[in-house]
C-alpha cells in the first residue's frame, strides 16, 4: 500500500502504563482472534458519545501490532472526530471525508505512525453529509483495497443511537464490538443499537463494558491501585449482556 512521502505521525498518547487496562485490552484482542481468521474489518461503536470507543479503538489497534499484526485504524466519525486533537497533531492532515468526496487519493490520506505496524486514516474536515459520503462506492472500494495489505482494519465509528453512519459502515465490516459505559446506558437503547447492527448483516463479536468501578469488582479490584485508567474494563460476550436488565 503506497503512501505519499511525509513525516510519520507521532502518537503522543501511547498504550497506558496500567496493568489492569492493558490486560483487559489483551483479553479483547485474544477474543477477537478466536472469532476466526475471516474477521479482518472490525468496527468499534457505542450508542452515545463519550463512552470511550475511540480510546478502545486505538488501544486495540496498538495491541494487535504488538503481536506482529499490520493494522490500519480508520476514523470514520466524520461528524465529530477527536483523534487529531487528542494526539496533538501540529500540522494539517488529510482524511476520509476528503477521499470520499474525491478531493484526495487514498495514498494521500493514509499516514504511517511512529507505532510500528500501525497506520491511520483520519476523519478529515467536518462534512455536512457524512452518511451520503459513506454510502458512496469509494468507501467500499477503499476497504477492499486495504484488506489486501493489512491483517486488521479497525474502524472507529460514530455513536449509533441517533445516527445512521455506523449502520452504513457496518454493512462493510466483518464484525462489530460495542463499547458500553458501565451504569450509564439503558438496556433498551443498547437493544436498539444491537438491532441496527444485526440488520446490516454485520456479526456482533462482543461488548466492552467500559469505565467500570474496579473498587467494587472483586475479581479486578486488585488492579485498581494501578491508576484511574484501570476502570476501563472488561470484555464480555454480547450474549451475556443481552440478558441483563
Amino acid at each position: 500500500m503506497e503512501t505519499v512521502m511525509k513525516d510519520k505521525i507521532k502518537l503522543e498518547r501511547s498504550m497506558k502504563d496500567d496493568y489492569g487496562y492493558n490486560e483487559a485490552i489483551k483479553t479483547l484482542r485474544t477474543n477477537i482472534q478466536f472469532c476466526g481468521s475471516n474477521i479482518k474489518t472490525i468496527m468499534i461503536t457505542s450508542s452515545m458519545p463519550d463512552e470511550g470507543k475511540s480510546d478502545i479503538s486505538m488501544a486495540l489497534a496498538q495491541s494487535l501490532t504488538q503481536i506482529g499484526k499490520k493494522v490500519l485504524l480508520i476514523d470514520a466519525d466524520i461528524r465529530k472526530s477527536i483523534l487529531v486533537a487528542r494526539y496533538q497533531l501540529s500540522h494539517e492532515v488529510y482524511g476520509l471525508s476528503q477521499y470520499l468526496s474525491g478531493q484526495k487519493d487514498l495514498k494521500e490520506v493514509l499516514y504511517n505512525t511512529t507505532a510500528e505496524n500501525l497506520d491511520i486514516i483520519f476523519a478529515g474536515p467536518y462534512s455536512p453529509n457524512p452518511a451520503e459520503l459513506l454510502e458512496e462506492g469509494l468507501f467500499e472500494k477503499m476497504l477492499e483495497a486495504v484488506k489486501e495489505y493489512y491483517d486488521y482494519i479497525i474502524l472507529d465509528t460514530p455513536p449509533m443511537a441517533n445516527l445512521i453512519d455506523g449502520a452504513i459502515v457496518a454493512r462493510h465490516c466483518d464484525g462489530a464490538v460495542i463499547v458500553i459505559e458501565s451504569g450509564a446506558i439503558s438496556y433498551r437503547l443498547e437493544q436498539k443499537v444491537k438491532a441496527q447492527i444485526e440488520k446490516s448483516g454485520c456479526r456482533i463479536l462482543g461488548v466492552v463494558l467500559n469505565k467500570v468501578d474496579l473498587s467494587e469488582d472483586k475479581y479486578y479490584g486488585k488492579y485498581a491501585k494501578y491508576g484511574k485508567y484501570g476502570k476501563y474494563g472488561k470484555y464480555k460476550k454480547y450474549e451475556r449482556y443481552e440478558h441483563k436488565h
